[in-house]
């Protein structure tokens, strides 16, 4: 499964590429920290909520969660959905806050 560092992702946020960006933790934890232009579904209603990104099959997904961890899971998810191109955010948000936006709380 292929994963994407955040400053990959950074990279593609200034040059403005096309993709959509996944969040799916839960929306208390978005409030904590977030990446400006992420959409919140968490990893839980995935499954049920499949039909809000039925549009987006065949563009460039980019997953992720506080660590990884439930964004692989996501990612497994959605190719096993018959999405063609997702992405793992590699550490996280807490890796984004860690290494491209430090006023982001580590949580």
């Amino acid at each position: 499964m292929e994963e994407i560092t955040v400053h990959q992702l950074k990279e593609k946020k200034e040059n403005r590429d096309a993709f959509f960006l996944l969040d799916v933790r839960e929306t208390f934890e978005y409030y904590i920290s977030k990446i400006d232009g992420s959409t919140v579904i968490p990893v839980d209603e995935l499954l049920s909520r499949l039909d809000e990104l039925e549009d987006k099959k065949d563009k460039e997904i980019i997953v992720m969660c506080r660590t990884g961890s439930r964004s692989a899971q996501a990612q497994k998810m959605l190719l096993n959905n018959g999405f063609k191109n997702v992405k793992n955010l590699k550490g996280g948000i807490n890796q984004w806050a860690r290494e491209i936006d430090n006023s982001l709380p580590l949580y």
